[in-house]
Parts: structure tokens; sequence; C-alpha cells
């Protein structure tokens, strides 16, 4: 298992301390006009609930497809249990940094591919049921801002191969 490093712990502290913030903004949000569809729950519970969404992050170096993996089907269960709140302004930076991740640390195309395939799902199911942003109007603005991320991934990484030494 690859190491965790500080920066991957102030990745899921940020994300984490957003996702509490944003969940605890959906608890006392009350009948915002403002939202698109008003929140389905003000229970408490969708804090720790979130956690299963924003703290994966953490282990985005070992296997990113399958972390991707987890916080889509995190989120999935965040969606079905809690329905109509407000997510992707966590949600939205977590693909894009998974994103990130997918093509910094993947092995091989087919995890690049399960990978890319999990953050198209994260980001439908985040936007079917989001109190703030509709599918057919975030969507258009997220899968490019994650494809921004994953090239900017795949630059470094292709930059720091070749800076290393090939062993014989």
């Amino acid at each position: 298992m690859t190491k965790i490093r500080p920066l991957d712990y102030l990745l899921a502290a940020l994300m984490t301390a957003a996702g509490v913030f944003l969940m605890w903004g959906n608890i006392t949000a009350g009948d915002d006009p403002s939202l698109i569809h008003p929140a389905s729950t003000d229970s408490w519970l969708i804090v720790p609930a979130f956690l299963l969404v924003t703290v994966p992050i953490l282990w985005r170096r070992w296997n990113p497809a399958a972390i991707a993996g987890i916080t889509a089907v995190a989120t999935g269960l965040h969606v079905l249990a809690f329905g109509w709140l407000t997510r992707c302004g966590v949600v939205l930076p977590l693909a894009f940094a998974l994103a990130y991740a997918i093509a910094r640390y993947a092995r091989g195309r087919r995890d690049h591919l399960l990978g890319l395939a999990a953050i198209v799902v994260l980001l439908v199911i985040t936007l079917f049921r989001d109190s703030s942003a509709d599918l057919a109007g975030a969507l258009p603005i997220a899968l490019p801002g994650a494809a921004l991320f994953y090239g900017a991934g795949w630059l470094v990484q292709t930059r720091v191969s070749k800076k290393q030494p090939v062993t014989v």
C-alpha cells in the first residue's frame, strides 16, 4: 500500500471540513427560496453519513479508481438515504481531485477508464438530486472541469516519469 503523505491528510481534512460545513448549511437552511428544490431532510445524520463521501480521498494514492468508485457508491447511498440536499459544493471539487489522482496514480488503462467512469457516475448521482444545481445546467461545467484536472494530473505524471532513471 502506498504511504499516505501530509498533503493527502490536508486534502481529506479540507474536503471533510467543507462537507461538514455544507451539511450543516443544509440542516439550518429551512425553506430557502433560492434553492432549485427544497431540501428533503434537516436530520443531523446527514453530517456523519457525508464523511463516507469525503474521507476516502485520503487513500487516493493507493488505488484512485477504487477510491473514485467507493466515493460514487457512498454518494449514491447518501442520495438514497437523504434525498434532495446541496452536495455539489463539495462533491464537484472532490471529483476534480479524484480526476487528478486517477491521471497521476492509476496504473493501467483499465484503472484510468474505470476511475473516469466512476467520476462521471459520481457527478451524475450528485447533480441528479442536488438542491442548488440541476443536472442539465451543472454537468456541462463539471465534466470539462474533471477533464482539466485529469489533464493536469496526466501532465505531472508524464513529467515525473521522464525524470525517473531507468534501472536495468
